[in-house]
């Protein structure tokens, strides 16, 4: 499964890349939504290539659906997580596929296909990066650290985006906006970034991202510091050291975001 993952992460990734310096064919699926022709070929190759091996496995894919998360193995797809980048010729979007083992994350893939970066992960078998063997970064110190964070669709989201903001800016070293939840949550396992936050993920979002940032020895949780799932829209993902920190500076003087 895992070098299946891999494959078909890989091949997905040159269709995209192929893509990269041509036109787009661009289609509205929602507020601050896109989809790109790139999404639907990439998705395609994917899906062909786990359907010919694992006939019997379900498949829950960003743009064409599938089956919920269930007992036995589930393939969750994001055939091309950073459209928006990807669309406006910004080089940072990756390829993610999870496989989940009655809903419980078992392995993921991350692909960026720019860089030719291959983040891997299974439980229990560390995370790597092109066969070199990655950690979470040893930043123990708010302070020092480098947060990154994705805005989201909604506007309330981005209002409630910014009341966690507002907290955490006094307290924090610096801050990045990226675009791909997928490549955030690998870059906290790869050590580049020392935490990330988002309050609007699904699941192609997190069943690679989140499985690969606790085997690099970080953590992921949710923003009241809870187990994190991947049916779960909002996540805390860090290098462990400054999860706490970094939860208290959010709900920081009492305070309490109303729809957390």
């Amino acid at each position: 499964m895992l070098q299946t993952a891999i494959e078909a992460a890989r091949r997905a990734g040159r269709n995209i890349a192929e893509r990269y310096p041509g036109e787009r064919k661009l289609t509205v699926k929602g507020y601050r939504d896109l989809v790109t022709d790139a999404d639907i070929a990439a998705e395609e190759v994917i899906i062909d290539l786990i359907q010919a091996r694992f006939p019997d496995h379900a498949i829950l894919s960003e743009e064409a659906g599938g089956s919920e998360i269930s007992s036995g193995y589930t393939w969750v797809v994001d055939p091309l997580d950073g459209t928006t980048n990807y669309a406006h010729h910004h080089p940072v979007f990756a390829v993610s596929i999870g496989v989940l083992q009655d809903g419980n994350p078992l392995m993921g893939v991350i692909h960026d296909p720019l860089r030719d970066q291959t983040f891997v992960t299974h439980r229990g078998g560390g995370a790597w990066l092109n066969d070199i063997p990655i950690h979470a970064s040893r930043v123990a110190n708010l302070g020092n650290a480098m947060l990154g964070l994705d805005w989201g669709h909604s506007n309330e989201m981005r209002k409630r985006i910014l009341f966690y903001l507002q907290q955490i800016v006094p307290y924090c070293g610096t801050l990045r906006v990226l675009g791909s939840a997928a490549l955030a949550m690998a870059y906290v396992a790869a050590g580049w970034l020392d935490a990330y936050f988002q309050l609007g993920l699904k699941p192609w979002d997190t069943a690679a991202g989140m499985l690969m940032v606790t085997e690099a020895g970080g953590r992921c949780s949710t923003l009241k510091g809870k187990v994190h799932r991947v049916n779960l829209p909002r996540c805390l993902a860090t290098n462990g050291l400054i999860h706490d920190e970094l939860l208290t500076a959010m709900h920081g003087n009492d305070k309490r975001d109303p729809n957390s």
